[in-house]
């Protein structure tokens, strides 16, 4: 059925649309599992966000309290001098899984080969760029997993949204539209019915009459 057209009333038209609406209300029942499935991995991802987010802030005071204190010591120029000689001793792989059928990036910290010791000079640092360094490299991974739930939060709210939209329409306007295309068939049918048996009574009641008017017509002659 095209929606926007006029309905054709025919018993053929009706076979299509409810074979229509079956298949609609299939397709809603999915839909409505893919929401419930959604909202409890949102839930689920929503508690895994809170507790990464535990678990790094009070690392993430710590280093924002070493490097302060490395400003505050060492000079912003020798500290910007200090990260820019400073080779990168980790990275991070990116991934993909699916949760229903969504795309949501994983990310893996890993340590380069010989990454596991500081790597710059102790000539012009102390023990809060040390520190800071150090705790910056152990929080990464905790960093990096808050942010894949984040992520994660966000692109399953987006196909939430998406996900209902549609079942509003099937809900509101799709399956609405099927059950008032079939009324209307139904109504035109059953009164082309009830036409077509007035029709046949009173054709009935001529052919009586005129068998009647015959018989009698007969009777006479004789």
């Amino acid at each position: 059925m095209s929606f926007g057209r006029r309905v054709t009333a025919t018993k053929i038209e009706l076979i299509k649309i409810r074979r229509s609406m079956q298949v609609a209300k299939m397709v809603h029942k999915i839909l409505d599992d893919k929401r419930e499935v959604l909202l409890k991995k949102i839930d689920e991802m929503i508690d895994e966000a809170n507790k990464a987010r535990e678990d790094i802030w009070t690392p993430l005071g710590e280093i924002y309290s070493s490097v302060y204190q490395a400003y505050m010591s060492l000079g912003t120029s020798t500290l910007e001098s200090i990260s820019d000689s400073t080779p990168s001793v980790m990275e991070v792989d990116v991934n993909v899984r699916r949760i229903v059928d969504v795309k949501i990036p994983t990310l893996q910290v890993k340590t380069k080969e010989g990454g596991q010791a500081l790597s710059y000079g102790f000539v012009e640092t102390n023990a809060s760029v040390d520190k800071a360094a150090k705790l910056i490299k152990n929080m990464l991974p905790g960093i990096c997993k808050a942010a894949e739930y984040e992520n994660a939060i966000f692109s399953l709210a987006k196909e939430l949204e998406r996900t209902q939209k549609l079942i509003n329409a099937l809900e509101y306007v799709i399956i609405p539209q099927y059950q008032d295309a079939m009324a209307f068939i139904k109504a035109t049918l059953e009164e082309r019915e009830r036409e077509e048996f007035v029709r046949l009574k009173k054709v009935k009641v001529v052919l009586d009459k005129k068998k009647v008017a015959e018989a009698e017509a007969t009777g006479s002659a004789t």
